[in-house]
């Protein structure tokens, strides 16, 4: 059985394929009466775009996001807030040649021993293309908790950490790993370049820090406290 929703009392389901004719998702729980446009949420979108740089897939998505209910004049109603970006840089054919192949460090073999089946044009559910509708819907739900800060990184590539003592967190958009150290950023472009050339790939690590997080979310006036994920 897969899982495609998150949440409780805020809850979004993304659906949806990398070679499909579109990804989407949808937003329930969100209350009425919050302004919401699709420029509240594209520039989130824009920030995780594909083919801003050498490091990131070359794909060329505008990822436009429009959204589809749940919201009337502007504001939000209170039913399912709909959203959708369409697939405009479908090119199937690439992956044709390992139609029959699983690529290392990607969920192919985990997916056709979980379903008996793959969608092996870029992996299908498992490609990171379906994050586009995972940051859309994280895009709504700041707009429910404008109280809470998030800041989060990229701490470590490859086993190469950052050092606390260089954080920065003005240098996290001015290098292409969302790094917060700027001396790590430059060693990993090496480092990323050499696994590149050998046709091998390295893992990493990446850090988010919500500050303001209610103690209780039935009681927003409790002092609030800072929550710490790591991701690798």
């Amino acid at each position: 059985m897969s899982w495609n929703t998150f949440g409780r009392t805020l809850r979004f389901t993304t659906w949806g394929e990398s070679h499909g004719p579109a990804i989407g998702a949808v937003v329930d729980g969100c209350p009425p009466g919050l302004p919401l446009a699709e420029e509240d949420i594209q520039p989130f979108l824009d920030a995780r775009k594909p083919g801003q740089n050498k490091f990131t897939t070359q794909r060329k998505e505008p990822d436009a996001v429009r959204i589809l209910s749940g919201v009337f004049e502007g504001t939000t109603t209170g039913t399912p807030i709909s959203l959708l970006i369409e697939n405009t840089d479908q090119r199937s054919k690439d992956y044709s040649e390992i139609a029959n192949t699983y690529r290392p460090g990607h969920a192919d073999y985990a997916y056709d021993a979980k379903y008996g089946l793959r969608d092996y044009r870029g992996g299908g559910r498992s490609s990171a293309r379906e994050t586009a509708m995972r940051v859309a819907a994280g895009a709504v739900a700041r707009l429910v908790i404008p109280e809470v800060s998030i800041l989060a990184y990229v701490a470590e590539i490859g086993g190469d950490r950052i050092d606390p003592a260089n954080f920065d967190a003005d240098e996290i958009a001015r290098n292409p790993f969302w790094c917060p150290d700027a001396a790590a950023a430059e060693r990993w472009e090496a480092l990323v370049d050499e696994a590149r050339k050998a046709g091998s790939s390295l893992g990493a690590v990446v850090e988010c820090v919500a500050t303001g997080v209610p103690r209780d979310g039935a009681h927003r006036s409790m002092p609030s406290s800072t929550a710490i994920w790591r991701q690798g």
